[in-house]
């Protein structure tokens, strides 16, 4: 039976309500599949009766299409992809998709339960991610039992709107099953809204208009006209509709052109339409090996939509033979790429199947109006697929509908009072002062009084409000015009909490902060650098496993570690995700050597590897300053130490670190002692514990050393003494007995 999706209530719920309910986002069930479903990244899990299999460090997989090296063993992905097993001599680092697709709301926190067991305990990173940017993931530890078990974990503060899960076992040699990924979250009630069905003969049982099928010199050259969206599904398949003269259209070369989806009686049941895509000739498109996108088909939209739209796709689909095929973002004409993520990869069978997902349009997706499969997903140059035909139905392509206008939501993190979206003020206009109006918090009670805000353009539920925020390009400052842009996710920290008035003038696109009552704006005080000076006698450290094997060496039993020594600045507070702080000192070294940096909660403590960047040393005195804001990876996670990784390095080398300044940009508060040690930690070899400096535990006094120090040797006192002294010393930064 067809389906006219017009006005859907989503929620059947009252404003204001607290409940909360558990919402399963995504699941995998691995026994549905015959082989791995995800993008290749290097290593292929096996299926073993339906378990998703890792068999450990010991082995690669070579793509046997062009392969150097062969094996006995050929695994097949999902797809029949054919990738050769091939043993290696030590162990290689190897990672892995478990899950890809998870729609995801911004700022969210999420729990992954995974039925999972290892033939040795082990523990492994996965990496929530949304983009292969600096930022763009979130890791987790795991820990695996040898037993059938599911084991939880969370990630708090998500960052996009569709996730994937890579599994990052690294070196380990254990053999790890997996049965089942599932994905959720509490989500608390929202605000009742309603979806618009957006197509037109979506059910394909109407003809296009004339106009659309009409065409010039033998071409249908409408896919490049205005009125796109009034056709809900294109085709392209090559051979047809080509433009050899490149006479129609406006492009470098001549080529097959989309044109409206062929509407036939569906086989084997004359009285139901479908849009068919018969795929007979698989070709290259331009120089580059573009035969995958050679053979499309778009599900187009009436409209463009913007970054934080929220659409609810639907449609039933087949093919004549199994096939994936991969999907991408569009824009108003077929072919014109905007983005590679959509939908996700969507598996072909041979029996109908229906398709639902609720999909949110992220930064690099606003202005997309289709939907575009890449039918020829599997193919290469030397390996095409067989023809083969598409069938699609019941396309529906819905639009929440939104609220439009400006609307703010307030929070004080302080007092406990939490962001409520649905119940978001809407600003009025004000014809004095030329701009929209909206007060937040209630005079004469201070419990309302608010310290941060959001302001959105649309209210609708919480995900929709949150992706269309607007952001000042400065600090708030109180009764000060500010420029504002648009963007995700935008937190508005104010300088105090209090009632605050809040004007928006957007045809200057100007914002401005009144405080009406409350607490007093912090003021910038006075920051001076710590004086402490801080020595770091890196250790030298074992080779890595790659070191090793670069080297020709056995690899060691310990093998080195980046952070086998390291040094730590402890914040005075734990800092919020967004909070934007200024980090600056003083440094040097005995030799030149990068380290990078990570954020902790206290030292040892890792939260997240993006920090302030990498930091070079050398023998030379630098300044070191840049402005840090806290990642949202660090959200709720206690994040307030910023970890310097000391033993990029090999060799031992002494670090010199002094004038340290940690505050917030606005200069309000020092994050720091402004005097003492108490904030400064250091790690000095592997397996050793981060103490605070000044107070080692073995009672060693940490010595600078110039560049030529390699003759120079000190007692524990920190004394220089002459060859002849017996004990410990220490030489170039690391402990030795002298005899």
């Amino acid at each position: 039976m067809k389906k006219f999706l017009t006005l859907v209530a989503l929620f059947a719920m009252t404003l204001g309500a607290n409940a909360v309910e558990w919402v399963e986002d995504y699941k995998i069930d691995y026994s549905q599949n015959t082989g791995f479903p995800f993008y290749v990244m290097g290593y292929v899990p096996e299926w073993i009766d339906g378990v998703m299999t890792d068999f450990g460090a010991n082995y690669k997989y070579v793509a046997v299409e062009g392969a150097q090296e062969t094996s006995d063993v050929i695994v097949k992905t999902q797809g029949n992809v054919e990738y050769y097993k091939i043993e290696l001599a030590e162990p290689a680092w190897h990672q892995y998709f478990i899950a890809d697709g998870i729609p995801t709301e911004l700022d969210g926190a999420y729990t992954v339960k995974a039925m999972v067991k290892a033939s040795e305990a082990c523990t492994i990173n996965v990496n929530m991610g949304w983009g292969w940017n600096e930022g763009q993931s979130i890791g987790a530890s795991v820990s695996i039992g040898t037993e059938w078990e599911e084991v939880e974990w969370d990630y708090t503060g998500v960052g996009g709107t569709s996730c994937n899960l890579v599994a990052q076992p690294g070196s380990s040699t254990a053999t790890i099953e997996w049965k089942y990924v599932t994905v959720g979250h509490s989500k608390k009630e929202e605000r009742p809204v309603e979806w618009l069905e957006q197509i037109v003969n979506g059910n394909a049982e109407q003809a296009w208009p004339a106009w659309a099928l009409e065409e010039k010199d033998g071409i249908n050259a409408n896919w490049r006209g205005d009125r796109t969206g009034e056709i809900c599904a294109w085709n392209l398949t090559m051979g047809r509709n080509f433009d050899d003269q490149n006479t129609v259209i406006s492009e470098d070369s001549p080529r097959s052109r989309p044109f409206p989806a062929d509407i036939e009686a569906e086989p084997g049941n004359e009285s139901n339409h479908v849009f068919a895509v018969h795929m007979t000739r698989i070709d290259k498109i331009d120089d580059d090996n573009s035969i995958q996108w050679s053979n499309q088909f778009w599900i187009q939209s009436p409209q463009a939509w913007k970054s934080g739209t929220q659409i609810k796709v639907h449609f039933r689909y087949k093919a004549e033979k199994a096939a994936k095929t991969a999907t991408q973002i569009h824009k108003q004409h077929p072919s014109d790429y905007l983005h590679w993520e959509a939908i996700g990869d969507i598996n072909f069978s041979t029996e109908w199947q229906e398709f639902d997902k609720t999909i949110t349009f992220n930064e690099s997706q606003g202005g997309g109006w289709s939907i575009a499969f890449n039918l020829c997903a599997e193919s290469t140059v030397d390996s095409p697929q067989e023809p083969n035909v598409f069938y699609f139905d019941d396309l529906s392509w819905q639009i929440m509908k939104l609220d439009e206008g400006y609307f703010v939501a307030s929070q004080n993190a302080e007092t406990g009072l939490e962001y409520d979206y649905a119940n978001a003020t809407e600003f009025v206009w004000d014809a004095d002062e030329k701009a929209f109006v909206a007060t937040v918090g209630t005079k004469g009670d201070e419990e309302s009084w608010v310290n941060e805000v959001m302001i959105s353009t649309v209210r609708g539920n919480d995900a929709a409000f949150k992706g269309a925020t607007l952001k000042p390009t400065g600090s708030v400052e109180e009764d000060e015009w500010l420029d504002y842009t648009e963007g995700s996710l935008a937190k508005i920290k104010l300088p105090a909490a209090g009632v605050w008035k809040i004007y928006v003038a957007p045809d200057d696109r100007i914002m401005k902060f009144e405080k009406i009552e409350g607490e007093a704006n912090k003021e910038p005080i006075e920051i001076n650098p710590n004086p402490t000076v801080v020595i770091v006698n890196g250790q030298e450290r074992e080779y890595t496993e790659a070191e090793a094997e670069e080297a020709g060496v056995d690899k060691p039993e310990n093998p080195g570690q980046a952070w086998d020594n390291q040094f730590f600045i402890v914040a005075n507070r734990v800092l919020d995700a967004g909070e934007v702080t200024v980090l600056e000192f003083d440094y040097e070294s005995t030799v030149d050597a990068k380290t990078t940096t990570q954020c902790h909660a206290m030292p040892g403590g890792y939260i997240h590897w993006g920090c302030i960047g990498d930091v070079n040393f050398t023998t030379e005195s630098q300044h070191f300053e840049y402005t840090f804001t806290v990642p949202n990876e660090c959200a709720g996670k206690d994040m307030k130490t910023i970890a310097f990784n000391m033993a990029e390095i090999k060799g031992a080398c002494v670090y010199k670190i002094s004038n340290v300044v940690w505050k917030l940009e606005d200069e309000t508060e020092s994050l720091i002692d402004q005097e003492g040690t108490k904030n400064f930690f250091v790690k000095e070899g592997a397996g050793t514990d981060p103490y605070e400096f000044g107070t080692d535990p073995n009672g060693i006094n940490n010595v600078m050393k110039s560049n030529n120090a390699s003759t120079v040797t000190f007692n524990l006192a920190g004394q220089r003494v002459n060859k002849d002294y017996k004990g410990i010393v220490i030489k170039n930064g690391s402990k030795y007995i002298a005899k």
